[in-house]
């Protein structure tokens, strides 16, 4: 039972089975959850974000350990809490979220210092953390943007 609800987890509620792009498609699940989640006041929304990341850090390091593969395509849960990260304090807009979405998933990609060694790091801990590194970045980018509009 508990190794289904872990995949659950990882899989970011199996959007990461989606047979083209699927940190994409789980990126695009952030979105969903980010338009739930926009509502909190931020402090509910840092706390629940964390406990996100250390639920996607157990869930990742079990998933993995079940496809037995480093940093499998089907865990989606780091997309997912990155893209929450990206888009913390950021207004609820398409435009804003397809900037969001574009500068994450470009972020995520080429892995700017020092978070492509994250990657490396053991089990959840490697599949989290490099995602969440990113996403800061890619919040950053985003309100020195917003600041100069």
């Amino acid at each position: 039972m508990t190794a289904k609800i872990d995949l659950w987890i990882a899989t970011g509620l199996g959007l990461g089975y989606s047979p083209l792009v699927s940190g994409t498609v789980g990126s695009l699940g952030g979105i969903v959850l980010f338009w739930f989640l926009h509502l909190l006041p931020w402090p509910l929304y840092i706390l629940t974000v964390v406990a996100l990341f250390f639920l996607g850090l157990w869930a990742a390091d079990r998933a993995e350990r079940v496809f037995q593969e480093k940093d499998s395509g089907f865990i989606v849960i780091d997309e997912i809490v990155g893209f929450l990260i990206t888009a913390f304090l950021l207004p609820w807009s398409w435009g804003w979220m397809i900037a969001a979405f574009l500068v994450f998933r470009i972020f995520d990609i080429l892995k700017p210092f020092p978070w492509r060694r994250a990657e490396k790091l053991p089990g959840g801990l490697g599949i989290m953390l490099d995602d969440a590194g990113v996403a800061i970045y890619a919040n950053l980018l985003l309100h020195a943007v917003r600041v100069w509009l």
